[in-house]
């Protein structure tokens, strides 16, 4: 019984991608750089735990209803078809138990936010239920991604002020950019796959100027945080780690045309969550 329960945690592990959480880090780091700009670079220690957990868990829920979405879908991909569900690891009440727990965890922690942020975190929820049939009705599913990433940072605005202002919004709309970006990029492993069962992603729109569309996306991320430091009036080093971080785009774009292996698009996919990082480096030093 012992191994049992051993297997099923395990399984559970991977079907939240626990072990790992550049997802995690990508869908925090928005909400942490408008969190930080709203609260004039000192953000509650509350609203940070809030916010911190708050994406490891709805990152987790969206895992989890993904794979009971796409478990058809897994079966007939190389990269997936040893995930719990299409590996009959889970049973599929399984994960609805997990998912179901997971979004207990979320809306207890809406109990210590505002009502326009709770009211605000219905679209968050709508939005990680609608991301897994994006690619079965839409080309570029990669753009549902970037808004469900992105309206964390509304949220987090919310949280601290109470109103939505133009700061939040191009963040929403930087993330939207990116995430087009980085997702493309991870999309290239799966091509060929998706090609042949029928599904949406901008890696098979793009196609061979998938690094001149990479390329543009990452340039209207660029614009638009610019344009927030610009507003906000953020200090030199902001706009420093935002020149530092469009380099580092910059020779990925020059990788990028130059081609992919599949193992290079899964590391530079990852990159992207320690850019975000970088990013919010930049937010604190240039508030301080």
């Amino acid at each position: 019984m012992a191994g049992t329960v051993t297997d099923k945690v395990s399984a559970v592990s991977n079907l939240i991608r626990l072990r790992n959480q550049s997802g995690t880090l990508l869908l925090m780091m928005p909400s942490l750089w408008s969190l930080v700009l709203a609260a004039d670079g000192h953000p509650s220690l509350t609203l940070l735990a809030i916010f911190i957990v708050g994406s490891f868990v709805m990152r987790s829920a969206g895992c989890a209803f993904n794979d009971l979405v796409d478990q058809d879908i897994d079966c007939d991909v190389a990269r997936t078809r040893e995930r719990p569900l299409p590996s009959g690891q889970l049973e599929r009440i399984e994960a609805v138990f997990v998912f179901i727990i997971l979004l207990g965890a979320a809306a207890f922690l809406l109990t210590f936010l505002n009502q326009r942020t709770v009211f605000l975190s219905l679209g968050a929820v709508g939005l990680v239920m609608l991301y897994p049939f994006a690619k079965r009705m839409i080309a570029m599913p990669q753009a549902v991604l970037g808004v469900a990433f992105g309206w964390g940072a509304i949220m987090a605005w919310v949280a601290v002020r109470e109103v939505v202002e133009a700061p939040p919004l191009l963040i929403f709309l930087a993330t939207v950019f990116w995430a087009i970006g980085y997702d493309t990029i991870y999309a290239t492993q799966d091509k060929e796959d998706d090609r042949r069962i029928g599904v949406g992603s901008t890696a098979l729109l793009f196609g061979r100027f998938a690094w001149v569309a990479i390329g543009m996306c990452f340039l209207g991320m660029m614009t638009c945080l610019i344009a927030v430091g610009m507003l906000a009036n953020i200090g030199t080093w902001f706009f420093v780690c935002l020149g530092v971080v469009s380099l580092i785009m910059a020779v990925q774009i020059e990788q990028i045309r130059r081609g992919l292996t599949r193992h290079d698009a899964l590391d530079m996919f990852r990159s992207h969550a320690w850019i975000g990082v970088a990013i919010l480096i930049g937010f604190v030093i240039g508030l301080t």
